[in-house]
């Protein structure tokens, strides 16, 4: 009578496996077709990454799949799944700040998938170096915060190296307190990374009011420091308890919901146009009264639509700014690459810092 039973069971697991060896093998010949395509575009010394291509992918499997299947995991999957092809063409290194686990390593295999080698590096400035020089071909570094604002090293490095930006990635923050042994009561220290301690202060105030924090280079390093001194409790990343064999004290600290960083892809040459693009831009003002309302004016005359503008110091020049802007559609668009124009005849400095795709989860997605 079990046995009986058992048969329906068994015949659908019997068709789970046929259809996961299907699946594998259209896997298998999916990544053999991805390799001719490389061999091809290398014999026209054409680039390996066409972000148009992908999006059309994307577009048509989501319309194909009418909901039918979860849209969230199925984006994972296929990203994985075109990731790891396209980087057969052409393994890539990566750099992050490291050390391993922490919210930049996140983001970089977020966008890269496990296909890539990453490379951690000690500082934000490490990245870039490391990009303008050619050590690695991409870096990924924290760009602004939805709650802290932006990440000024970063912002300054640009002002430093020539790199373009290829791409952004947008990570939601949860912070987590870890320690060793997940008791509350063996902490006598706190520390990380100076965002993610201004995230929680708030938490760490009322919870931990007499102990003391202390800033590191990054979530990964917090996360190391706290593996090897039993006292010290970190605010790290959820692949920080995995990779140092830290428990939880207490999950989500931030002090505010929706925490979000933009990371933003840096390399040697932006991409091709996607067809939902951002354009940055670095310029310097003319020193006269209403200059900045006349660079504005540009891009409102023509509807292009600006979604960002940050200033920072000129370093050794007081008084001085450069001024970070986003812009709506890419250089190679009619009317970004018109305003561009006219934007390096009226600025005493103008740089364009890339065009790239749209990250999927950015507010400004169409």
């Amino acid at each position: 009578m079990a046995d009986n039973n058992q048969a329906p069971l068994l015949k659908v697991r019997n068709r789970i496996d046929t259809i996961d060896d299907t699946i594998l093998e259209l896997l298998q010949e999916r990544l053999d077709c991805a390799k001719e395509i490389g061999m091809l575009k290398s014999k026209d010394n054409r680039a390996k990454w066409d972000p148009l291509r992908e999006r059309q992918i994307f577009d048509r499997l989501t319309r194909d799949n009418k909901q039918n299947f979860p849209e969230d995991s199925m984006f994972s999957i296929f990203h994985e799944i075109i990731t790891t092809c396209r980087l057969s063409q052409k393994p890539i290194d990566v750099a992050y700040l490291g050390p391993e686990a922490t919210f930049s390593h996140l983001a970089a295999v977020k966008y890269f998938g496990q296909a890539a080698n990453y490379r951690p590096t000690e500082t934000i400035e490490d990245i870039f170096f490391d990009v303008e020089r050619g050590r690695v071909e991409y870096g990924i570094v924290p760009l602004e915060n939805s709650i802290e604002g932006s990440v000024t090293s970063s912002l300054d490095a640009f002002m430093q190296c020539k790199v373009q930006i290829c791409g952004e990635e947008f990570l939601p923050i949860t912070h987590n307190l870890v320690n060793y042994s997940g008791n509350i009561d063996d902490i006598k220290l706190v520390v990380s990374h100076s965002q993610p301690l201004a995230q929680c202060r708030q938490w760490l105030k009322k919870n931990l009011p007499d102990i003391p924090c202390q800033n590191v280079f990054s979530t990964g390093v917090a996360a190391k420091m706290a593996a090897e001194d039993h006292s010290i409790a970190a605010v790290a990343s959820s692949l920080a308890i995995k990779t140092y064999e830290l428990q939880v004290v207490t999950k989500g600290i931030e002090d505010y919901r929706g925490n979000t960083t933009r990371f933003v892809l840096i390399g040697k040459e932006s991409p091709t146009k996607s067809g939902r693009d951002k354009t940055s831009l670095l310029l310097g003002l003319l020193d006269k009264p209403g200059a900045l309302n006349d660079t504005l004016a540009i891009l409102a005359r023509r509807n292009v639509n600006l979604t960002r503008i940050e200033s920072r110091p000129v370093k050794g020049e007081p008084g001085k700014y450069l001024f970070f802007i986003d812009l709506l559609g890419h250089i190679t668009d009619g009317v970004i690459g018109e305003a561009s124009e006219r934007l390096q005849e009226s600025c005493s400095y103008y740089e364009w810092l890339g065009s790239y795709p749209l990250a999927r989860d950015s507010a400004t997605n169409p």
